[in-house]
């Protein structure tokens, strides 16, 4: 059976936006200050950004911790270029994935995220659709 993810957007003020999902978490967006916001929360374009970095990091982090390797500390830094013609989409999108532990598995961490990139990460499904994605897994000493 398919799954549902509904989830609310409401105006707040301006151009701040709340997001809500079915648990009641929420999220902040708003404009930038030259578009009529007040830069008081994420934009859309970088909170997708952070949705995929976060869905992939689970699942890397969750791997690698399966595999035994002891991740001590974990970051993921993302990078989207964005075209300059409306609606300015992404036209490449260069991810960043460090490993922080003692022994740690090169190949093990790179394994780690191709599994996470090519069979478990959803949001990077559906992006590798439409966007190039450039990836780079690097493990250092805790």
């Amino acid at each position: 059976m398919d799954e549902i993810v509904e989830v609310d957007v409401s105006l707040d003020s301006g151009m701040k936006f709340i997001g809500r999902d079915a648990d009641g978490h929420e999220v902040v967006m708003d404009a930038a200050p030259e578009h009529g916001g007040e830069g008081a929360g994420f934009k859309p374009m970088a909170l997708l950004l952070i949705s995929f970095g976060t869905c992939t990091a689970m699942d890397a982090v969750s791997i690698m911790r399966k595999k035994r390797q002891d991740v001590a500390r974990f970051s993921i830094h993302l990078k989207g270029t964005r075209v300059a013609d409306h609606p300015k989409v992404y036209s490449k999108i260069e991810v960043r994935f460090v490993f922080y532990g003692r022994d740690l598995s090169e190949e093990a961490a790179r394994r780690s995220v191709e599994l996470s990139q090519e069979k478990y990460c959803s949001v990077g499904g559906m992006l590798k659709k439409a966007v190039p994605i450039e990836i780079q897994v690097e493990t250092r000493p805790a």
